[in-house]
């Protein structure tokens, strides 16, 4: 069994919706954990209030208290590639986050993404991530380190003023004429089933994306993206609805059946860039990842 080395956190919402217990909240908040989980990690004392104090199995919900608890799994995989510290100062640390490592913990990763990772390497037990990219992303991710000056950093991700730039490596038919070509990508996306799937509906636009072809072969191109909002799978949908879906997406256009993962055959997508006029010096930020994704030259 491995048990997370640090709490995972949530805050309970303001309204109830409908329970008596916290027991009963966390039941509903993540149905794929079973209630006996629940139970035994209150019994050994696992689940508390910010406070410290613990919570049982009896303790009464509460609106907009936090809960902690720590995640535990019974084994956890260990991802063969070397995150990159880029900068870092007394407020932030930015670094390059390799395919397949989560940022933070999920699923059937606790210790083994890249936050906890950090923690270790630098002794920082404060250090916590501002954003987030999907586990088989890579790119650059930026951590907050000082708690007191935390809020001024997330309110440019809040307020979009975060200029964030991608690559991706889509394959495209041999007669396509893309390079310099660019498309505002407007749509509606919501939930989809299951639920980590998002899907494109009717309904008025929520999600935008500006992408320009730079480089093309006869097989494959390289796109530059440029996310205005930030939906979950924002990229990788506005790429499909091109009819373009990033090479190696084992989500869209159709789900994979569940595998383990193919390191020889990573997401090609990559958060290539963060620029931000940084809210505590109010000088200009402009964070880059050097490497760049490849197109096959066949």
């Amino acid at each position: 069994m491995v048990i997370s080395e640090h709490p995972s956190k949530l805050s309970l919402p303001q309204t109830n919706p409908g329970v008596v217990t916290v027991l009963e909240y966390l039941i509903i908040k993540f149905p794929y954990v079973d209630a006996q989980i629940w139970q035994q990690r209150m019994a050994d004392g696992k689940v508390h209030w910010h406070d410290g104090s613990l919570i049982n199995a009896q303790s009464r919900f509460q609106p907009q208290q936090r809960v902690y608890y720590y995640r535990e799994v019974e084994s956890e995989p260990c991802i063969p590639f070397k995150e990159t510290i880029l900068f870092q100062d007394q407020h932030i640390l930015v670094a390059y986050k390799p395919h397949f490592l989560a940022v933070t913990p999920g699923g059937i990763y606790v210790n083994e993404c890249l936050q906890n990772r950090l923690r270790r390497s630098t002794g920082i037990e404060s250090l916590q991530a501002l954003h987030r990219l999907d586990r088989v992303t890579a790119g650059l991710v930026m951590f907050s380190i000082n708690p007191d000056t935390r809020h001024d950093y997330h309110r440019l991700f809040e307020t979009r003023q975060i200029h964030k730039t991608y690559q991706a490596i889509a394959n495209i038919s041999s007669d396509d004429h893309l390079i310099d070509k660019k498309w505002d990508v407007r749509n509606h996306i919501v939930p989809s089933e299951p639920r980590f799937l998002m899907q494109v509906t009717k309904g008025e636009a929520n999600s935008h994306s500006m992408i320009r072809c730079v480089q093309q072969t006869t097989q494959q191109a390289l796109f530059e993206l440029h996310p205005v909002t930030g939906k979950t799978h924002q990229l990788r949908l506005h790429m499909q609805t091109l009819g373009w879906p990033i090479l190696n997406d084992k989500y869209y256009p159709q789900l994979q059946p569940q595998s383990a993962d193919n390191y020889s055959a990573p997401l090609q997508l990559l958060a290539k860039e963060l620029q931000f006029i940084d809210p505590i010096t109010q000088h200009s930020r402009h964070f880059r990842y050097d490497d760049n994704l490849l197109l096959d030259q066949k």
